[in-house]
């Protein structure tokens, strides 16, 4: 009796398992991740690792978060000028190590209520280093001197979990000094936009996009701060996303950008990061901008008499281009402080992009079509935030549940690829695709569309 049983819960179970659930589940994480020194580049460097991704931190230099490697692909920009080294803080230079790192704005030598920049105890000063958790989720603490000079001290933690590639950054500026002061603190990413198969040249299919503000208060919804003013690499699209194709030369863009996110895309290589924000709407923004892009290369200049000409840059224009967060301005009385809370999601690519969602990417928008059989046939292709599974949630004409079906595996270092049909239990008319992580949980919905009829004459594939 006891195997009759086991048997007819078998085939219950089998039942209601689609196909693409019947195949092996993908193998999960250790359950845990880990944090131990390393040598990057000759810097001696912390790294925090699960089993999609590699942190490589360099605490003296400026407290930086010098590499980030999801499944062996490296995003940020190493200046080779300066790898392994430390460089004392000197405010009459610039030493540009890259990565990823906190600056102030705004910037500029006008007043003390302009952040100079170069390389001060901000950018270039040794950080403290201190491990927070490991194990289950990963946690580091970074603090840096407090700053005479513009009053601020930065603190920032990185966090990374066991069971998603998602990395979590909580930065906090604190008012050191004796007055009130006011600033806006920027998350300043510096992408590697070399060619990967010639290192000497720079990539032609190198990408980044914002959502532009419908109502924005720049001109042309963005602001050109420098470099020409008519330039082919950028434009609004009609899906209204702001997008830069990368070139080599110099240019700074803000946005007034709302929706709180900024998507970095690599065509070649099919990599992209995604970097989430909260937008503050009722605060001020330093020159209303909450994203800027800038493209490094050779800048245009005018003399004295007029004459442009064409320069390499203060740095000798190595091949890369930052994407930056801004927090809102705020003023901090003495021992106040401030946090900038992002989140970045790295996930494959195509050679399209059609915007962010909860769970991911748009590669090639999501297609569902009513067949002459009463199936629906889905299509589409995605770069996925979370390891798990896609269920496509059906809804009637009244927006009712007509139930949900569980369609595949899904992995964010792979491109999820959509050509399949269902047999849908009712005749739904709007389907959403969600993404339900390895522990079952939500994560939101990659795209949601109508059911469109078959055309007249169409020709089925079986």
């Amino acid at each position: 009796m006891r195997r009759y049983v086991v048997a007819l819960l078998i085939c219950w179970s089998n039942l209601n398992v689609s196909p693409a659930q019947a195949q092996a589940e993908p193998s999960q994480p250790g359950s845990s991740c880990r944090i131990e020194a390393t040598n990057y580049k000759g810097w001696g460097a912390q790294q925090l690792s699960n089993r999609w991704l590699k942190l490589i931190v360099v605490p003296q230099n400026g407290g930086r978060l010098m590499q980030v490697i999801f499944a062996g692909h490296p995003y940020l920009f190493v200046n080779p000028k300066y790898e392994g080294k430390y460089l004392p803080p000197d405010p009459s230079r610039w030493f540009n190590y890259g990565g990823d790192k906190l600056w102030l704005l705004p910037e500029g030598n006008d007043d003390e209520q302009h952040w100079v920049g170069n390389s001060d105890l901000l950018d270039d000063g040794p950080y403290a280093f201190r491990k927070v958790s490991e194990g289950q989720e990963c946690e580091i603490e970074l603090t840096g001197p407090a700053d005479p000079q513009t009053g601020i001290q930065i603190r920032r933690t990185i966090h990374l979990d066991a069971d998603s590639p998602r990395i979590r950054f909580h930065a906090t500026m604190q008012n050191k000094s004796g007055h009130v002061i006011e600033w806006s603190m920027q998350s300043v990413s510096q992408y590697n936009t070399a060619d990967p198969s010639a290192p000497s040249q720079g990539s032609h299919n190198f990408w980044t996009f914002t959502p532009a503000n419908p109502v924005s208060s720049y001109l042309n919804r963005y602001h050109v701060r420098f470099g020409p003013a008519e330039n082919p690499a950028v434009a609004v699209r009609d899906d209204g996303l702001f997008a830069l194709h990368y070139i080599h030369l110099a240019a700074e863009l803000w946005l007034d950008s709302t929706p709180g996110w900024l998507a970095v895309v690599d065509g070649d290589s099919q990599y992209a990061m995604v970097e989430r924000f909260r937008y503050e709407k009722n605060e001020t923004y330093p020159g209303r901008a909450s994203v800027i892009f800038w493209m490094n290369g050779p800048e245009t200049r005018l003399s004295s008499q007029g004459e442009p000409s064409m320069t390499s840059g203060g740095d000798g224009s190595p091949y890369y281009l930052e994407a930056e967060v801004n927090s809102p301005l705020v003023q901090l009385r003495p021992g106040e402080t401030r946090d900038l809370d992002t989140e970045w999601f790295p996930t494959r690519s195509g050679s399209e992009f059609h915007g962010v969602e909860d769970a991911g990417v748009v590669i090639h928008p999501l297609q569902a079509t009513h067949l002459q059989t009463g199936h629906i046939r889905l299509s589409g292709s995605f770069g996925v935030f979370f390891a798990g599974r896609l269920v496509a949630h059906l809804y009637d004409e009244h927006g009712g549940s007509v139930g949900t079906m569980p369609l595949t595996q899904v992995d964010p270092t792979d491109l999820v690829v959509l050509d399949t049909e269902l047999a849908p239990p009712a005749k739904p008319s709007r389907i959403s695709l969600h993404l339900e992580d390895a522990n079952g949980l939500d994560r939101g919905s990659l795209q949601e569309v109508k059911v469109e009829d078959v055309q007249v004459g169409a020709v089925e594939k079986h």
